[in-house]
């Protein structure tokens, strides 16, 4: 059973772990998840299990609703740390997110200039033009990178386009550090097996692939709502605290959400 679907285009602010207060655009429908990926630890739940015949917001309604949500929180002097593209599936696949990303840097700009405009993605997209350039434009271009173990990634995050650790690994590269790493860290047993990608078999390798792309930081957490396995575990704060620590040890700035 899903955990939570976002009101679309805009929904908060809320309180992120991760960015501070943050507010939410949502470029998927708000009844419904669409994403390239169909993580089991996914908050929103499962892919098939909203489907939706609603449509993406377009350019112009998210445009128009920020503006209005960005002019009453101006007017309140509300405080605003983070424009954050998030929600019911992966942003970048909105066909008009270059447009999208152009408008909020705009909007920010206007209203709320000290705030940063973040992006949290999957990353499965990045080999596209309008993507790529999109996310060099915002200042906080975060990608997931959960593993470089292919199995891992076939049995947690399902892909359901083409993608291997290797190319993911190599468009990361183009970005030449603009980019901040996340990473889900847990423990769980699928089809019998039991997986925890905080066991050196997966950091070790996970840290060379750090190593190669030299983010500006990475962010790590773990399990902190309900998620659609039952089977999944949170990761305990020493461990966490371990890995940082060994990403810290490369020279590049890491964090971690319990």
């Amino acid at each position: 059973m899903s955990t939570i679907i976002y009101p679309s285009p805009i929904f908060g602010p809320v309180t992120s772990r991760r960015l501070g207060i943050s507010l939410g655009i949502n470029l998927m429908p708000g009844n419904g998840k669409v994403c390239t990926f169909d993580c089991i630890y996914c908050e929103c739940g499962y892919n098939g299990e909203h489907f939706t015949h609603k449509k993406r917001p377009t350019r112009e309604q998210v445009r128009t609703a920020l503006r209005s949500q960005l002019e009453d929180m101006s007017k309140k002097k509300e405080p605003l740390d983070v424009l954050t593209f998030a929600g019911n599936g992966e942003p970048t696949a909105h066909p008009d997110f270059l447009g999208i990303v152009e408008d909020v840097i705009v909007l920010r700009n206007q209203y709320y200039p000290q705030a940063k405009v973040s992006v949290l993605s999957n990353g499965s997209l990045i080999h596209r033009p309008g993507v790529f350039q999109a996310l060099m434009l915002v200042d906080k271009n975060i990608l997931k990178l959960d593993t470089v173990n292919l199995k891992y990634i076939q049995a947690v995050n399902r892909p359901i386009l083409h993608y291997t650790p290797e190319e993911q690994v190599k468009n990361m590269l183009l970005f030449h550090g603009h980019i901040i790493i996340q990473t889900m860290f847990m423990k769980s047993v699928i089809n019998g097996v039991e997986v925890d990608n905080t066991d050196n078999s997966y950091v070790n390798p996970w840290l060379k692939a750090i190593k190669r792309i030299s983010p500006q930081e990475v962010m790590i957490y773990t399990i902190d709502r309900e998620t659609p396995d039952k089977t999944l575990t949170k990761t305990d704060k020493a461990k966490l605290d371990a890995i940082v620590s060994r990403v810290e040890a490369l020279g590049i700035p890491a964090t971690a959400a319990y």
